[in-house]
C-alpha cells in the first residue's frame, strides 16, 4: 500500500491496521479538490522561489495527468493500494515525473491539506444544494400560482382549525426553504477562508504566500491560526446541521403528502411515477417515495450527531478521530441533494383536488372563529363571543350540521346580536377573503407572496 510516511518505522503496517485506518474507500470523491489544491500550491511554491518554474511545471502536468486518469478510473479505492486520495496523488505524481514530484509537499502537512479539500468540497456541494433548493422554492411557486383560490382546511393539533388556501399552506414551506438557503449562504460566507499553508498545526518556516493560494482556490483570504486551521471543522458540522433543517422540512411535507394521498383525505393524487403497488393487494397505491424522504431523515440527523460527538473531547489540534468527519456526512449530502430533487418532480407531478379540499374544509366547525370575531365587529367582547361561538357549535353536533345549515333561529336564540348576513360572513370564501392581514390566506396576500417570491427568485438566476 502507497503510504507517505514510514522512514522511522522498522515494521510494516499490519494489513488489518492499514485496512482500518484507510480512508480511501471513501475519501476519493474529492479527488478533484485534492488535486486542485495541490496544483494551488505549487503554484504558490514556485512564485515564491521555494522550487522553480521548471520544477512547477513538471508537478502541474503530472498532477493534471493524473487527475485525468482518476477521471476516466483507472485507480482502484481499495486500501490495499492507497492509505488515502491523498497518497493516491502524490504516489502516482511521483511514478510519472520522478523525483521533483516529490518537491510537491513542501511547506504542507496533510492535515491542512485535508481540511482544504473537505472545505472545497463542503462549499461545492452547499453551493449545488442551494440551487436544488431555488429548484424546490420554484416548483411549490409554480403550485401556488394556481391554487390562489383553492380552499382547504388549515389544521392545529391535527384538528380542523380554520379555512386557507392550498396556496397558502405550500407558501408555508417556501418560507421554510427561504431560511434554509439563508443558513447555507452564511456557512458558505463562514466556511470562506483557505487553510492551506497551516501545515501540521504551526505554520511553516517556508516564505509561503498564503493569500496567493486562498486567491488561486478561490477563497477570500487564509485562516488565521494554525492550530484552527487544521483542527476546525465548523463548516461540515454547519452544512450537516443546515442538512438537518433542510430535511426535517422535507420530512414535514411529506408526512403531509402522505396524508392528503390517503383515501381519508384524498387532496391530491400522486402520479404513477413516484408511486409503488402492493405485493399481494391489487387495489394499493402506496406514497414510497415520500415516506422514504421521511424515512432517510435520520441518517441525515444521524451524520449530524455523529460529527458533533467525535468532536466534543478532541484536543487542539488535528486528531486522526477526524477522519471520521466524512462517510456519514458524505451520505446525508446524497440523501439531501436526493431529496430536493425528488420532492421537486414529485410535486410538480401530482393533481390536486380543490373540490375535495373546499368539501373538507366547509366541515369541522373551521369558521367558528369567525362567528365570534362577527360578534365582535357588532360590539361583543371576544371571550363571551368565544362563549357564544362554542355554544353554536354544540348545537351544531346535536343537531348533525355545520354552522352554516344551522337555522337561523339558533343564532337569534343565542345572541340578539346576529342578523342573517352573518351565512354570508362566515361562508368558506368570505372566511379566507376576510384575512387579509399581511401572511394571511387571502387570495389578495398570496398574490403578493407569490410577487415576493418570483422576485427572489429571479434574484438567482
Amino acid at each position: 500500500m502507497a503510504q507517505l510516511w514510514g522512514g522511522r518505522f522498522q515494521k510494516e503496517t499490519s494489513a488489518t491496521a492499514a485496512a482500518f485506518t484507510s480512508s480511501i474507500t471513501f475519501d476519493n470523491r474529492f479527488y478533484h479538490q485534492d488535486v486542485q489544491g495541490s496544483i494551488a500550491h505549487v503554484k504558490m511554491l514556485a512564485k515564491q522561489n521555494i522550487i522553480n518554474n521548471e520544477e512547477k511545471d513538471a508537478i502541474v502536468a503530472g498532477l493534471q495527468a493524473v487527475e485525468a486518469d482518476l477521471d476516466a478510473g483507472k485507480f482502484p479505492f481499495t486500501p490495499d493500494h492507497y492509505e488515502d486520495i491523498h497518497s493516491l496523488v502524490e504516489t502516482e505524481l511521483i511514478n510519472r515525473v520522478g523525483d521533483v514530484g516529490k518537491k510537491l509537499h513542501t511547506g504542507r502537512s496533510r492535515n491542512d491539506q485535508c481540511v482544504t479539500d473537505m472545505k472545497l468540497y463542503t462549499l461545492m456541494e452547499a453551493a449545488e444544494i442551494r440551487a436544488r433548493l431555488v429548484h424546490w422554492v420554484q416548483t411549490l411557486v409554480d403550485v401556488m400560482e394556481q391554487h390562489v383560490n383553492t380552499i382547504m382546511p388549515g389544521f392545529t393539533h391535527m384538528q380542523k382549525a380554520q379555512p386557507v388556501t392550498l396556496a397558502h399552506h405550500l407558501g408555508a414551506y417556501v418560507e421554510m426553504a427561504l431560511r434554509d438557503v439563508s443558513r447555507l449562504d452564511d456557512m458558505m460566507a463562514r466556511a470562506d477562508t483557505c487553510p492551506l499553508g497551516a501545515a501540521a498545526l504551526a505554520g511553516t518556516s517556508y516564505p509561503l504566500d498564503r493569500q496567493y493560494t486562498a486567491k488561486l482556490l478561490g477563497f477570500s483570504r487564509p485562516t488565521d491560526n494554525s492550530m484552527d486551521s487544521v483542527s476546525d471543522r465548523d463548516h461540515i458540522c454547519e452544512l450537516a446541521f443546515d442538512m438537518s433543517m433542510i430535511a426535517m422540512h422535507l420530512s414535514r411535507f411529506c408526512e403531509e403528502v402522505i396524508m392528503w394521498t390517503s383515501d381519508e383525505y384524498r387532496f391530491m393524487v400522486m402520479d404513477d411515477a413516484w408511486s409503488t403497488g402492493s405485493s399481494i393487494m391489487p387495489q394499493k397505491k402506496n406514497s414510497d417515495v415520500a415516506e422514504l424522504m421521511r424515512g432517510r431523515t435520520g441518517r441525515v440527523y444521524g451524520a449530524l450527531m455523529g460529527i458533533l460527538t467525535m468532536l466534543k473531547g478532541l484536543p487542539l489540534s488535528f486528531n486522526t478521530d477526524m477522519q471520521e468527519d466524512k462517510e456519514g456526512f458524505f451520505d446525508a449530502i446524497d440523501v439531501v441533494k436526493g431529496s430536493l430533487l425528488v420532492a421537486s418532480e414529485m410535486v410538480a407531478t401530482s393533481t390536486f383536488k380543490p373540490s375535495r379540499m373546499a368539501k373538507s374544509a366547509a366541515t369541522g366547525f373551521t369558521n367558528a372563529t369567525e362567528v365570534a370575531d362577527y360578534l365582535v365587529r357588532k360590539g361583543m367582547a371576544f371571550r363571551d363571543a368565544h362563549s357564544v361561538a362554542g355554544h353554536l357549535v354544540l348545537r351544531c353536533l346535536e343537531e348533525g350540521c355545520d354552522l352554516l345549515h344551522l337555522p337561523f333561529a339558533d343564532y337569534k336564540d343565542a345572541s340578539d346580536l346576529f342578523e342573517e348576513d352573518v351565512f354570508d360572513v362566515i361562508s368558506m370564501e368570505a372566511c379566507v377573503n376576510r384575512h387579509n392581514t399581511h401572511g394571511g390566506p387571502a387570495p389578495a396576500q398570496m398574490e403578493k407572496s407569490i410577487a415576493k417570491y418570483k422576485a427572489w427568485l429571479a434574484e438567482q438566476e
